[in-house]
């Protein structure tokens, strides 16, 4: 019998010599099967000949650059490599097979997928005869028809500015540049500012209460371990200024119905009262938490408007009255105009949805509800609302979220369709002036913006905004456009439908 670790003949070595991946000479068995909306399960049979043919591949490179003691390199025999290499090899075989055969069987059934195929590959085995067989499931994009794109019907609203909201719109200026001022009496009025000293209480769990004795026992016999972190008990904050509103805040407390509690006190008065806080509020140490308030009224006061006069004709780039108006006018006419292209937009947003009936797969629209409450969460936010009028939105934006999502993704797929029939696209040169626009907006540099967009994964999304800002207007060229009866503007004003094609939540009012 031949030693193992004699060198291999050169006959033994003519596989190895010819080097590279052969082309395949059995085509692998594929199965398509609807198991959902939008969700196919692909059943793929390798042959027992692509296995040894991969197998032979494997082992081809594995000697060219193996080194085992008794040999020089490219020289091991095959039999020495397999009882060396063996279960090694045969997991990297298994692994190669399953991937080339996964990506063959989306590309020659022409499946255009929206996620990476999930094949479970600790729990397929490699066969030691016969056909590697193995399946997986892969989320697909709708098919579907979309509905005629000339001559939608669409009505132009016509709104008129009103002398009323030049009114209201000098009197939100006259309160924007107003100042605090000490009300005669005292006599807290809803929107007034207090000044308090508070004293906030945290009630502790009996479970904190047991820990804090422990604790405190511990120093007194100069034990050192590391204390377990228990909230401050109570709390003083002198001279805090208050809103008195209807969710107001406390120092840090969110506190409903403040309005109700502090109505009609005076300076001198003591008002008290037990807060639970959500589970949700973004400071972590009160999240849940029963917080007992205090709060001593030592002033009162209101803001006073300030007196339409010539430092605040000035403040706003006037001289005379009957400007401030025109300019105001000419504003409004601008936003209403802007709102009135809204409108449209939104017409043929609602249409397409209306007009193109297609399903979702469940998975999908679970992750982009998670999405859609995540960036409503930081859009509210970014956009000046507290936290606490934050979470007093996301509940009831929670409940919509999942109907959000899909009416998103239903857009989403409807304008990617229409982008690809009308045969829009956006250019870089296009992108980096909406971003220029946006920037100088912001009082920042377009370069800069764009590198955060970047940084962010916000630069495809606004990509994807002024793509199908693209698709409406080229939509509304060819519209059938009536236009609507006269509307004053107070009665535009009105809460209007949310477009599908914007991200996130409209600016609260």
């Amino acid at each position: 019998m031949a030693d193992e670790n004699q060198e291999t003949p050169t006959s033994e070595l003519e596989e190895g010599a010819q080097g590279g991946e052969q082309p395949r000479t059995a085509k692998n068995t594929v199965a398509v099967e609807d198991v959902g909306p939008c969700k196919k399960k692909v059943v793929v049979e390798v042959p027992e000949e692509t296995i040894k043919e991969t197998v032979d591949e494997q082992y081809r490179e594995l000697r060219r650059d193996a080194v085992l003691p008794g040999f020089r390199r490219g020289r091991a025999p095959r039999r020495l490599l397999e009882k060396r290499f063996g279960k090694e090899t045969g997991e990297q075989v298994k692994l190669k097979l399953l991937a080339e055969a996964s990506e063959a069987a989306i590309k020659d059934r022409k499946l255009d997928v929206l996620t990476d195929p999930e094949v479970d590959y600790q729990h397929i085995e490699l066969p030691e005869s016969g056909p590697l067989k193995f399946e997986f499931e892969v989320e697909v994009r709708p098919e579907f028809e979309l509905p005629a794109l000339e001559g939608i019907a669409v009505t132009r609203p016509k709104l008129e500015v009103t002398e009323g909201q030049i009114d209201r719109e000098i009197e939100q200026l006259q309160r924007w540049s107003g100042v605090w001022t000490p009300r005669e009496g005292g006599t807290i009025e809803r929107d007034d500012q207090v000044i308090a000293d508070v004293r906030q209480t945290i009630e502790l769990t009996d479970e904190e209460k047991a820990k804090q004795a422990a604790q405190m026992e511990g120093k007194t016999e100069g034990k050192e371990e590391t204390p377990t972190y228990i909230p401050e008990a109570e709390q003083k904050l002198d001279n805090a200024e208050i809103y008195v509103r209807p969710n107001g805040f406390v120092g840090p407390v969110p506190v409903e119905k403040l309005d109700e509690l502090l109505a009609g006190a005076v300076v001198g008065d003591r008002k008290t009262t037990t807060v639970e806080i959500p589970k949700t509020y973004f400071r972590e140490e009160l999240q849940g938490r029963k917080v007992n308030i205090e709060i001593e009224i030592k002033d009162v006061k209101y803001l006073k408007p300030a007196e339409v006069n010539e430092p605040f004709l000035k403040h706003y780039g006037v001289e005379t009255v009957p400007e401030l108006r025109d300019r105001i006018r000419d504003n409004l006419q601008t936003r209403l105009e802007s709102q009135g292209r809204t409108d449209m937009s939104e017409q043929i947003y609602q249409y397409l949805l209306d007009h193109a009936t297609f399903d979702l797969p469940t998975d999908l629209v679970a992750r982009q509800a998670g999405s859609v409450l995540q960036r409503q969460y930081v859009n509210l936010l970014s956009r000046g609302l507290s936290r606490q009028q934050v979470e007093e939105q996301m509940e009831h934006l929670r409940a919509g979220s999942e109907e959000q999502a899909k009416q998103q993704l239903k857009t989403f797929f409807i304008m990617d369709k229409v982008a690809e029939k009308l045969g829009v696209e956006v250019g870089e040169e296009e992108i980096n002036g909406h971003i220029a626009r946006v920037a100088l907006q912001r009082g920042q540099r377009p370069e800069k913006l764009k590198e955060q967009m970047e940084r962010d994964g916000s630069l495809s999304q606004f990509r994807l905004e002024v793509r199908q800002s693209n698709c409406i207007n080229k939509l509304l060229e060819s519209a059938k456009i009536t236009e609507a009866p006269e509307e004053k503007a107070e009665k535009g004003k009105k809460s209007r439908k949310k477009s599908p094609a914007e991200p996130g939540p409209g600016k609260a009012e």
